[in-house]
């Protein structure tokens, strides 16, 4: 089994960045959600509110984050933390601290996605020394993890497999096939069986050289049905409802790929074609 795709999110529900390699860290893969956009009061907001957001493509140079949009000049954001003003900021429950990017930031923001319910949108980016841990219920004995601006963990792992089987299921329903963009995955692998990675406990380079746990299945939301690039729903409920349809769990809800922890391996590079190993769940 091999790794087909990396992917990380700079800032939380824009656009992704597909990789070659990746640096894999405590929080995920480099520069994963450690932005996000808030409104006045320093709450999320996402794809689920503003499907346009989907069409705000990211970049990253050597010093600077860049954001683009076919209605304005590019946003150019300092890699280097600066002095920032430091403000609350809730991603769902949590309550972390963030840094506020500035006015240049929320200008250019009210300039393409304009304004939220009456109010300003900022950019916001992940304080340095802030810890967000993922909740503990779903972890083994002893494990410890935390995320960045993420939903809830570090990392999304899906197969190909697993896509394969719901456009299986879409195109008997007369629907177009989606990509993978839908599902905004931050590691992808070949060669397995739909629904294989929902067995899986762990996922291990083939040199032992990192090591994640699989630690919580995705239920997934009304992001899936805005297409990644022109932020548009092209066909309301779908493939979200195909995922409901198909799914066999006791809870409600569509479900696809597998939310997971790095147990080991911090600093080292993951690449696209590196050799991969799975141990199911006793």
């Amino acid at each position: 089994m091999k790794i087909t795709q990396l992917n990380i999110y700079p800032v939380k529900s824009l656009g992704g960045i597909a990789l070659d390699t990746a640096e894999l860290t405590a929080e995920g893969l480099a520069w994963d959600r450690r932005w996000m956009v808030v409104d006045d009061v320093g709450r999320f907001v996402t794809q689920r509110q503003l499907p346009a957001m989907a069409r705000i493509r990211v970049h990253l140079e050597a010093d600077a984050l860049v954001l683009s949009h076919p209605e304005a000049a590019p946003l150019r954001v300092p890699l280097a933390v600066g002095a920032l003003p430091r403000i609350p900021v809730y991603v769902w429950e949590d309550r972390c601290e963030a840094l506020d990017e500035g006015a240049e930031a929320r200008d250019w923001l009210g300039a393409v996605l304009g304004d939220w319910r009456g109010s300003g949108l900022r950019l916001v980016r992940f304080a340095p020394e802030q810890r967000r841990a993922v909740e503990p219920h779903y972890l083994a004995p002893g494990e410890r993890a935390h995320t960045g601006f993420a939903d809830g963990y570090p990392l999304l792992v899906v197969s190909e497999g697993s896509l394969d089987e719901v456009n299986r299921r879409l195109a008997a329903k007369g629907l177009d096939p989606v990509p993978m963009s839908r599902f905004r995955p931050s590691l992808v692998v070949d060669d397995a069986a739909p629904f294989a990675e929902d067995g899986w406990d762990t996922l291990t380079a083939a040199d032992g050289a990192w090591r994640l746990g699989l630690r919580k299945p995705c239920q997934r939301c009304k992001i899936t049905t805005v297409d990644q690039h022109s932020g548009e729903i092209a066909v309301p409920g779908e493939p979200l409802r195909t995922l409901v349809e198909m799914s066999t769990r006791a809870a409600p809800g569509g479900y696809f790929g597998q939310n997971a922890i790095v147990l080991e391996g911090e600093g080292t590079r993951l690449s696209v074609g590196d050799d991969i190993t799975v141990r199911t769940r006793s």
